[in-house]
């Protein structure tokens, strides 16, 4: 049996491998396909199509887009994308501008937190790829402000730590239609981490699927064995596809791997065949 990951992070975004470099993991972990899914971002997704021709790896064009529903960040993942289209790219554009103002912020209170640092300086040390406070994290581990990237996060940059600054997001029903008007397929991205009532996902879901929703992630690395049956509930009770993946970041995330999340991950191959009837 073939097995694939629909959920992969490169360096074009916060994780920690090239897109050539994900195609050769990919190849070694006999893996026949997966989605590269970089945050509000495609610009990795043409290289490792192009790699994946060479070393027989299938890349699915795709993106993740994060929302606001009800205060909450929500993200929502886009397969088949048109990662060519002007449109696509313009929308990216304005997200980007929007995240890089955020870090500015984000930024100028880690300066009144007495250390030494600038844009230009994260982006020295990040020369591609969007910035994201993964970013500042390793660039306060690498200065030695913090012991670890999870410090930096608890004292500084999580949500509750001092130098925190709320993202502007678009909503869930713009991220589906924008995916949709770029003929890509919505799918509600790892609905478990959300931490919501049950009452609540099932909203959730449904509103979503009023939007234009296809399909939910149902097999993700951190879900339990009850997180995966009341995933497909939903997806039998909304008529939606199931998907999966590890939401592999490389080095950022340690513990998870490409294809097999913490371990016992397995992704079959039909399920990136429903998702291609799309």
């Amino acid at each position: 049996m073939k097995y694939i990951d629909l959920h992969v992070h490169s360096n074009a975004s916060d994780g920690t491998y090239t897109p050539k470099e994900l195609v050769s993991l990919a190849k070694k972990s006999n893996i026949a396909a997966f989605a590269l899914t970089d945050h509000d971002t495609v610009d990795g997704v043409e290289t490792a199509i192009i790699e994946g021709k060479k070393q027989n790896v299938e890349v699915i064009p795709a993106i993740e887009l994060s929302a606001k529903y009800n205060g909450k960040e929500i993200h929502i993942l886009g397969y088949g994308i048109d990662y060519k289209s002007e449109k696509l790219q313009r929308t990216l554009d304005e997200f980007e501008h929007i995240r890089n103002k955020r870090n500015e912020k984000i930024i100028e209170r880690l300066q009144q937190q007495g250390f030494s640092i600038t844009f230009e300086k994260i982006r020295e040390l990040f020369p591609i790829g969007v910035i994201t406070r993964m970013h500042l994290a390793k660039y306060l581990v690498e200065n030695s402000y913090v012991s670890s990237t999870e410090e930096a996060f608890d004292k500084y940059l999580g949500d509750r730590g001092c130098c925190f600054v709320p993202k502007e997001e678009i909503s869930v029903k713009e991220a589906i239609q924008c995916i949709l008007r770029n003929k890509g397929c919505p799918v509600l991205a790892h609905p478990m981490r959300y931490r919501l009532t049950e009452n609540e996902l099932d909203n959730l879901v449904e509103e979503c699927t009023t939007f234009g929703l296809i399909g939910i992630e149902a097999i993700y690395s951190t879900n339990t064995w009850y997180d995966e049956q009341r995933t497909r509930q939903l997806a039998n009770k909304y008529n939606l596809l199931i998907t999966g993946g590890s939401d592999f970041h490389g080095e950022n995330k340690p513990h998870i791997k490409l294809g097999i999340g913490r371990g016992n991950l397995k992704i079959p191959y039909s399920i990136l065949s429903n998702l291609k009837k799309y």
